[in-house]
């Protein structure tokens, strides 16, 4: 798109001695080129957007309304008509019919050569070129300075949106705002969807794109950022058309995005596999050794007891929610070492991303404990549908809670099941349940049945036929006890 100056620009200069005749009210059209021509019928000749010369040789009342038709048809911006030579004037239905179709009409005077008009549209066209990329490097170097503030992208987007006047969004890879600025984002950011589908379909194909869109009121561009695949996008939005350096501007913060994403995602990685062996040398009690290492990201564990949290959340997001907070990826789930004060703020927020399991408070050398504690409590909330489990909470419901339902009534079914099968009338469960209640002691379990106490040592030493188990092991007897516990 060729900067130009507008035709007002080019009649102010004083030296042309240019003066407005007809279509003042259009002098804001620009001047892409200034062309010279004394045919009847220069159209052919044209682009438009130029400031046609001419002295009218092939010119009279005939044909002006027609030549002015012509040329308003190609879109030129105007006419100049130098005075002096083939007229003294310029002809009164030239400039009638100029002012009916309102094109621009200026007179040259005799002693402003055309070859002038042209270097001065020349010049200053150059001017605003040159304008407009020192436009361009100045907000490319306020950009840049935003990039390398602490807060990187979000500067970035901040700074773009205050260059353009208009709104800009940050999105992640799926679609996610991560950051917006100006007004109107909030609006824009839920009817981007489509556009991003576009995009990555586009994209998926190798192919460099980017997605404009205009209406009436709003025009938007939408990128996508990443080098070799796509890991976010770029939402820019103004009320009028992208200018050249709009789109320099956009570019730009567009290339800084790219860099902090590709850059940011290798550091984190980085950062997240020492971290990782952080915990694994913690784990395995060689707590100097993971301190010291931690210390070399700049970190450290804030202070004990330390209270070990697990998430089985996706990983990625369970680390994005995590914050400042140490977290590390171990297996199937994201594990956090956090302060007591912060572990049940830590853990409600981990809450939304998937299941969480809270251990007991440990110091640095019990950590391996804790884990374990958090990990017992996590397999609870899983099979629970719990949001958070608390092991202090958990042992406190005693050790049934521990145990996996559908492996127990397993277990149980299996266990029973010759009890239940048994034909006789008698109550084979109901006297062992009792049984069992009564510590072993058959003359409070027959009073508690009813029964005289040798009915209830037959009925057990049926049992034992039944189950095939010693019932005088006291591990049989907890064996049963669950069984019953858990039966349905």
């Amino acid at each position: 798109m060729v900067v130009a100056p507008t035709l007002s620009t080019v009649v102010r200069r004083l030296p042309l001695g240019l003066t407005v005749l007809a279509g003042r009210e259009a002098l804001d059209r620009l001047v892409r080129w200034v062309a010279v021509s004394e045919l009847e019928d220069p159209t052919p000749f044209l682009e438009g957007g130029e400031l046609v010369l001419t002295t009218g040789m092939r010119l009279d009342a005939r044909n002006a309304g027609v030549y002015v038709e012509r040329l308003v048809g190609r879109g030129v911006a105007g006419l100049g008509f130098g005075v002096g030579l083939g007229h003294e004037t310029i002809p009164e239905a030239l400039v009638e019919a100029a002012a009916r179709a309102g094109l621009p009409l200026v007179e040259v005077p005799r002693d402003t050569p055309f070859v002038a008009i042209g270097k001065t549209v020349s010049e200053l066209i150059a001017a605003e070129q040159y304008d407009e990329l020192s436009r361009a490097f100045a907000a490319q170097g306020r950009l840049t300075r935003a990039a390398l503030r602490p807060e990187g992208p979000r500067a970035v987007i901040d700074r773009l949106a205050r260059e353009l006047g208009g709104w800009a969004i940050l999105l992640d890879e799926a679609g996610a705002v991560r950051h917006m600025a100006g007004r109107g984002a909030a609006a824009a950011a839920g009817d981007l969807g489509p556009e991003l589908e576009r995009l990555r379909r586009i994209t998926s194909r190798g192919a460099p794109a980017s997605v404009a869109l205009s209406s009436p009121d709003e025009h938007v561009i939408v990128r996508p950022l990443g080098a070799r695949r796509v890991r976010g996008f770029l939402a820019v939005g103004i009320g009028r058309s992208f200018t050249p350096v709009a789109h320099t501007v956009v570019n730009a913060a567009a290339s800084l995005l790219t860099l902090a994403v590709e850059h940011g995602g290798e550091y984190l990685a980085a950062e997240r596999r020492v971290r990782s062996a952080v915990l694994r040398l913690l784990l395995a009690g060689q707590v100097d050794a993971g301190c010291e290492t931690l210390e070399r990201l700049g970190e450290r564990l804030d202070g004990e007891p330390l209270v070990a949290v697990a998430c089985a959340g996706e990983p990625e997001a369970v680390l994005e929610a995590a914050g400042s907070e140490f977290a590390a990826a171990d297996g199937d789930r994201v594990v956090l070492l956090v302060p007591v004060s912060r572990a049940g703020a830590v853990a409600a927020a981990l809450g939304e991303h998937g299941p969480v399991g809270v251990g007991d408070p440990a110091g640095l050398g019990d950590l391996r404990a804790g884990l374990d504690q958090a990990d017992q409590a996590l397999a609870a909330a899983r099979r629970g549908g719990a949001r958070v489990v608390r092991f202090a909470d958990l042992a406190g419901q005693g050790l049934l809670a521990l145990l996996d339902p559908d492996v127990a009534e397993a277990f149980s079914s299996a266990l029973l099941a010759p009890l239940r099968e048994y034909g006789s009338r008698a109550d084979l469960l109901g006297s062992l349940r009792a049984y069992l209640d009564c510590n072993g002691h058959w003359d409070a379990a027959a009073q508690r049945l009813g029964v005289h106490r040798h009915t209830l040592r037959y009925r057990m030493r049926r049992v034992a036929e039944l189950v095939g188990r010693d019932l005088e092991d006291p591990a049989v007897r907890a064996e049963l006890w669950v069984a019953l516990a858990v039966a349905r």
